[in-house]
């Protein structure tokens, strides 16, 4: 058997890179090392402009140059960062001696010993890490969570009136609409969407132990802390003060819990979809030419919420276990988080593959609300909570001489099948006023929804 060419071992680099590809402008290696130049060239700059040890601020034509080494950083970059790599068995060094090399080419070997100036590797990697996660959030994850969001408001306002049957614990219950149910989703995504926009994205940059040390020898009358500050904020992130050798990575850890509890929530929505699928519902509006089952041809499945449930679930177990990781580092530097932090855009990408195709879903339904009114229609027994409530407010305003309404209700439901005449007839019989007969009478499974159309309302409120 002859051997295969080489094939990516991860389905997202594979079957699924269309649905997450974008990721990979940010969260793979090249996105890392494109991330590590920037950072090198800004602080190579960074330092001119200070006038450190004798130089003079670059022209602007020389910043631009330099500057169009990341805008323009391609395929034969990464290459030669690869050959480079190859040589000196360390990432972060390779993009130094990347550097110094395009440095030469432009003319600028005279600041050579700039480039990655008084840094340890972190102070490159936890700047680069944060600036490609925030970017991969803002520009990919963030787009396609707030288009689920959109469309889950605007279908619980297509069917904010849509009665249908609740099932606590699998049971019949009291009725709401499917609108409301959705907005509750819709409603606790935008919760956790305020806080995945309020995160804080930190760097550090003080050398080898978080000291300054090497900084201060070299150039004992700069206030160093506020050349780091400036320079981190430069950056568009938030400088952190107190580190060891690396940036504790607390912000990640707050991150990537706040992303698993969107996954979580989205599961819960897969989950409940499918049930309603399987209730007949929602009816799926089948694909021109697709295939639901290889051997039973009437089958349409509802696969893009079982496809959702696992990749929800693989993001959440790689992000949950970053989280956990990230936040201990022995002593002043380990490298376990070296190793774990080359898995962020894994658990990205599973998050975004499960976000693509609960999307597409829910543009692929459509609600049957005959079967929700018959649904309804067939399960009478659900009004005795309201019955029995109105009974005891009857008795509480001293209209009803009924003792223990609840128990009357119950044996006249529970396990059972009431109808709409036996409802009422029991409603006539009752001791109570007239007007709250008349209330009884009038109310049935579909209109004892309460406010659960003026609910939807609350919706980004």
């Amino acid at each position: 058997m002859t051997s295969l060419p080489p094939q990516p071992l991860s389905p997202l680099d594979g079957r699924y890179r269309a649905a997450v590809g974008e990721l990979g402008e940010h969260l793979s290696e090249a996105g890392l090392n494109r991330a590590r130049v920037h950072v090198e060239i800004e602080w190579l700059i960074a330092q001119t402009d200070r006038g450190f040890f004798g130089t003079s601020p670059l022209a602007d034509d020389a910043k631009q140059a330099l500057r169009a080494v990341v805008a323009d950083f391609g395929q034969a970059d990464i290459d030669e960062l690869a050959r480079v790599e190859a040589t000196t068995r360390h990432d972060v060094k390779a993009v130094e001696y990347f550097v110094r090399g395009e440095l030469d080419e432009l003319g600028l070997s005279n600041l050579a010993e700039l480039t990655h100036f008084a840094c340890t590797s972190e102070d490159i990697n936890n700047l680069s890490y944060a600036l490609t996660v925030r970017d991969a959030v803002a520009q990919v994850w963030l787009p396609k969570y707030r288009a689920v969001i959109a469309k889950l408001i605007g279908l619980a306002e297509e069917h904010r009136d849509a009665a249908m049957l609740s099932r606590t614990h699998g049971q019949p219950a009291t009725p709401t609409t499917m609108g409301k149910e959705l907005a509750v989703v819709a409603y606790r995504l935008e919760r956790i969407l305020r806080q995945v926009e309020a995160t804080e994205y930190l760097g550090k940059f003080s050398g080898a132990t978080g000291t300054f040390s090497a900084h201060v020898v070299a150039a004992p009358g700069v206030d160093w802390p506020t050349v780091s500050r400036e320079f981190v904020e430069s950056l568009g992130l938030t400088w952190n003060p107190l580190t060891t050798q690396i940036e504790s990575h607390d912000w990640q850890a707050e991150l990537y819990g706040r992303i698993s509890h969107a996954n979580r929530v989205l599961h819960n929505l897969a989950t409940d979809i499918w049930t309603y699928i399987s209730l007949g519902y929602f009816r799926q509006i089948p694909a021109a030419g697709a295939t639901g089952s290889s051997t039973m041809p009437h089958k349409v499945n509802p696969i893009r919420f079982e496809n959702a449930e696992a990749n929800l679930e693989l993001s959440s177990a790689i992000l949950d276990s970053l989280a956990a990781t990230l936040v201990t580092s022995r002593l002043q530097r380990d490298l376990t988080d070296s190793s774990s932090q080359r898995n962020i855009g894994v658990g990205f990408g599973h998050s975004v593959l499960a976000l693509d195709n609960i999307l597409r879903g829910l543009g692929e339904i459509d609600l049957d609300r005959a079967l929700l009114l018959q649904d309804l229609d067939g399960n009478w027994e659900v009004l005795g909570e309201a019955i029995q409530t109105v009974i005891r407010a009857e008795v509480a305003a001293g209209r009803s001489s009924i003792e223990d309404p609840y128990a009357l209700l119950k044996e006249l439901t529970r396990g059972k099948r009431v109808g709409a005449t036996e409802l009422a007839e029991f409603v006539g019989g009752l001791d109570i006023s007239d007007d709250a007969k008349q209330r009884l009478l009038a109310l049935t499974p579909a209109t004892y929804t309460g406010i659960a159309d003026e609910l939807v309302d609350r919706l980004g409120a």
